[in-house]
């Protein structure tokens, strides 16, 4: 097989699964409560798991799993339906402990870094959604943002090119393709908001512009740890993509920043309210 092919094959390979993957969480996200909350627990701990994964020559496997338990010990509750104040009081116990752990026994904070990275997508992600119908629109809205500001930072900077964005991170990045992508993540947004009859469009336009620049930077905040760790995937899968931490890295900095943008208008156990409620 020609190189050419080979490429043009496991292209189809990605989309192909990534069409099905879309599929299976989209079918998550409109059942929402305990399955989402499920969801977002599965991602998170995929989250630790890759990242201690690539730490381990720079952190220890015993801070690694005070970092584990101190992230299950926030998940159970989670998942059995807590409260965000209580689920998040824990996560930020378990992450003073894994730090201080590492400060005492010499080791890096790597294990705090990733707990909190893990932790707090899970909550966000979880809570934003909840079982009512904002907590959809806002899971939905996210989606758009994010896997427009994807697509279309990929074609436009493959089509324009020009200057990098950041090289020495992700040589791969343009400065159009980040552009493009911002204009794509907004376009999406608002028809979305449009489509499901949010009102306060001018916020909702800031909120994906918001999003959409977050996303990307979440983007390379993977990248810039990969190369600290001097790993080129956070894990490889067998479906052609990298790991989790590779599909998810800006749509979980995304749902982090709509989580808290959304606490602040609607409160933290019901943030989707604060931007689409009606």
């Amino acid at each position: 097989m020609s190189v050419t092919s080979r490429q043009m094959s496991n292209l189809q390979l990605r989309v192909i699964s990534a069409v099905i993957l879309a599929v299976v969480v989209l079918g998550i996200t409109w059942l929402g409560g305990t399955p989402f909350r499920l969801l977002a627990c599965v991602i998170g701990a995929a989250i630790l798991f890759e990242w201690c994964t690539m730490s381990r020559p720079v952190s220890s496997s015993a801070n690694q799993m005070i970092a584990a338990l101190g992230l299950a010990l926030s998940l159970i509750p989670l998942a059995f339906g807590a409260t965000a104040v209580a689920t998040q009081a824990i996560l930020v116990l378990a992450i003073i402990a894994t730090g201080l752990h590492g400060f005492a026994t010499g080791a890096t904070f790597w294990g705090a870094g990733g707990l909190a990275y893990a932790g707090l997508s899970a909550l966000s992600l979880a809570y934003l959604r909840d079982a009512d119908t904002p907590g959809l629109i806002a899971i939905l809205f996210l989606f758009a943002v994010v896997w427009a500001t994807d697509i279309l930072a990929y074609f436009v900077g493959r089509a324009v090119g020009g200057p990098k964005l950041a090289p020495s991170i992700s040589p791969g990045k343009t400065q159009s393709g980040a552009l493009g992508g911002a204009v794509g993540g907004v376009a999406a947004g608002l028809l979305l908001a449009i489509a499901a009859g949010v009102p306060n469009l001018a916020m909702i336009l800031v909120a994906a512009l918001v999003l959409s620049v977050v996303s990307q930077t979440g983007d390379l905040f993977e990248s810039w740890v990969k190369r600290r760790q001097g790993v080129k995937d956070s894990k490889r899968s067998p479906a052609g993509h990298g790991g989790v931490m590779d599909r998810v890295d800006g749509l979980v900095a995304a749902g982090f920043a709509l989580y808290v943008l959304g606490s602040l208008l609607g409160g933290m156990e019901t943030p989707a309210h604060g931007l689409f409620g009606h």
